[in-house]
């Protein structure tokens, strides 16, 4: 059907635009493009679980200094995160999502654990 259509004069008439794509040249990169967002999606994937190791490490290595930078200031272990949060004493600007303190232990709750 192709072949009669591209015989006649109309065909010839028409700029590559105006000719368009063929049904297996529009199928053709519709599975690239779905083979390349696979690849995408497997590669991404793992990085979240990265990402929540990295964020725990540095909010433990945080709270170990914070408890430190507190004891060489006032003498003494914090006995608690919120003795480190504002006033005087501002170690820490907000409470720790994954660790809790007690003296100088610092405990990892949630996903940390």
């Amino acid at each position: 059907m192709l072949k009669h259509l591209r015989n006649r004069e109309e065909w010839d008439g028409k700029s590559l635009p105006q000719k368009g794509f063929t049904l297996v040249e529009l199928l053709v990169v519709i599975v690239i493009l779905g083979i390349l967002a696979a690849v995408v999606v497997f590669a991404v994937g793992g990085s979240t679980d990265k990402a929540q190791t990295s964020a725990c490490k540095a909010e433990r290595s945080a709270v170990e200094t914070a408890v430190e930078a507190y004891r060489a200031s006032v003498g003494s272990y914090p006995t608690s995160v919120s003795s480190m949060i504002g006033g005087s004493n501002a170690f820490l600007r907000a409470t720790p999502a994954y660790y809790t303190v007690s003296g100088s232990t610092v405990t990892p709750t949630g996903p940390c654990v």
